[in-house]
């Protein structure tokens, strides 16, 4: 501290204070004398190891309303330059950062803490995170598995995930399959030797059976895989889990054949197309077995349920510039109002026979099948229904032309609760 005070009275000489100036001098402030010269500079005279060193000091004055020192002709502000007193508190560290590390440290081994417990109770389903739901190749390269959260807009009145989100969830998972197996070229699902030839997918059959619905809040695991059918066809599969549970909510099987983007005709596997694909084929059979019942031929006049004037939106068309076939299932329901009130869909069975495109004008007609004495109800209490999609004139389609075939089985909506109590 002399050290200190002696270099500061060094580099800040002091004016001696001239003799009867007439400033008074101020009285003894703990034991120090002090006396005020005539630029209103206060000193004091400290003694430290029987050396004198003089202290300079000015009142501090306003300056645009901010309390500011005048130190030998150095003015400063007293809030930035001033300072508490040095005590053991406030030179401790600062109290908010070690806070904030003590609870990083708390939460990460408390995250590896439950990781270790569920891995425990759970280790089967270890190899099934999917954190973020973008979906792995699992099972030797061949199966794609996928994970989806049901959102609150994808559920309807019952509070269940609808027939179309499922169907989108199987639909998105086949084309992240692709992607992630290296073969997607600038179409739909199209590889790159498919986009060199103007080829892409169309699906010809799908056949869905729905155990139970998922609710809002379920998190669900879909996989898929392909196999061949037939010389210029394949096959898709779906199965769709309770990732909680484990348990099958859904099976799904499809057939997929090629068309020609210009010419909109059915086209043969290429080789090179065929190449590309089959090193994913699984040799399987399917999820579902195909239900190869004929449907009696459904006119208007024979029709339980019409609904007519049905248009696509611009919102309806995929990048292939026809109505994607999730919102045919989305057509059909709507003509069957008074079923789907009381019931919900236990499977359903589609053929599609033609591609419905933006100008198409459609109608969709119902049969309730079983007779009109119970009203098509068995005895199980279950509804089976046929259902057509046409033409109704005008657009690109001509009219009495079928787009989709298809038939539902339903189920009281009560037998659900029934079951689950």
């Amino acid at each position: 501290m002399v050290a200190m005070g002696a270099t500061t009275a060094s580099m800040f000489p002091v004016s001696s204070p001239k003799p009867h100036s007439g400033a008074k001098t101020s009285g003894k402030l703990g034991g120090e004398a002090g006396s005020v010269d005539v630029r209103g500079i206060k000193t004091k005279s400290v003694n430290s190891g029987g050396m004198q060193v003089k202290v300079n000091a000015q009142a501090p004055t306003e300056v645009n309303g901010s309390r500011t020192r005048v130190m030998n002709g150095f003015k400063t502000d007293d809030n930035l330059t001033s300072h508490g007193p040095r005590t053991f508190i406030n030179q401790l560290p600062d109290w908010s950062m070690l806070l904030a590390a003590i609870t990083t440290i708390f939460l990460a081994a408390e995250k590896q803490w439950m990781m270790l417990e569920w891995k425990t109770k759970r280790p089967d389903m270890i190899a099934d995170l999917d954190p973020f739901g973008l979906g792995r190749i699992v099972q030797d390269g061949l199966v794609f598995r996928q994970n989806f959260s049901i959102r609150s807009y994808e559920i309807g009145a019952d509070k269940t995930a609808s027939i179309e989100t499922l169907m989108n969830h199987l639909q998105e998972t086949a084309l992240n399959h692709v992607k992630s197996a290296g073969l997607l070229g600038d179409g739909f699902g199209s590889t790159p030797e498919m986009c060199k030839k103007n080829l892409f997918w169309v699906v010809t059959k799908m056949q869905v059976i729905v155990d139970r619905y998922p609710t809002w809040g379920d998190v669900v695991q879909v996989d898929t895989w392909v196999a061949p059918n037939g010389k210029n066809g394949m096959r898709r599969d779906w199965l769709l889990r309770d990732c909680k549970t484990g348990q099958i909510l859904t099976r799904a099987s499809s057939n997929w054949v090629m068309m020609n983007k210009e010419t909109r005709r059915l086209s043969k596997i290429p080789d090179e197309v065929r190449g590309e694909i089959e090193h994913y084929f699984v040799d399987a059979p399917p999820v579902v077995e195909d239900d190869s019942r004929k449907l009696p031929k459904l006119e208007e006049n024979t029709a339980d349920y019409v609904r007519d004037g049905l248009t696509p939106r611009w919102s309806d068309l995929d990048v292939n510039q026809h109505v994607n076939n999730v919102k045919y299932i989305g057509w059909i329901l709507e003509s069957a109002p008074q079923v789907v009130e009381k019931y919900e869909l236990a499977s359903i069975t589609l053929e599609y026979r033609r591609e419905c495109r933006k100008d198409s004008v459609l109608k969709s007609l119902t049969s309730v099948l079983g007779g009109s004495d119970n009203g098509g109800i068995g005895d199980s209490g279950h509804v089976d229904c046929q259902h057509v999609l046409l033409f109704a004139g005008g657009g690109d389609g001509a009219s009495g032309g079928e787009i989709v075939k298809g038939r539902t089985q339903w189920r009281p909506k009560y037998e659900k609760q029934i079951r689950n109590i």
